[in-house]
């Protein structure tokens, strides 16, 4: 169970953190066609195109990154306290 909760924990936070990344790319304007900007974009669309879905558009912006940290943090929390039992 603790190797369960590590890899969940590592994946959970290993996703945050490109998520985050496809927020800074995002707001620099950084160029899409970049290797490292189409890497990031085919690591969180999964994550972002779900929740993209059902979380409607407040304007011009997006909250569904907002929403896939809060679940990825909740994510890692879960796999940090598999790991202690």
């Amino acid at each position: 169970m603790e190797t369960l909760g590590l890899f969940i924990t590592v994946a959970a936070y290993v996703l945050l953190v490109a998520v985050f990344i496809r927020i800074i790319f995002s707001w620099t304007g950084f160029d899409p066609e970049n290797p490292i900007a189409q890497v990031i974009q085919e690591i969180t669309e999964p994550i972002l195109a779900p929740i993209r879905s059902v979380l409607p558009r407040i304007g011009m912006f997006d909250l569904s990154p907002m929403a896939a940290s809060f679940l990825l943090i909740i994510l890692a929390s879960l796999g940090t306290r598999l790991q202690s039992v």
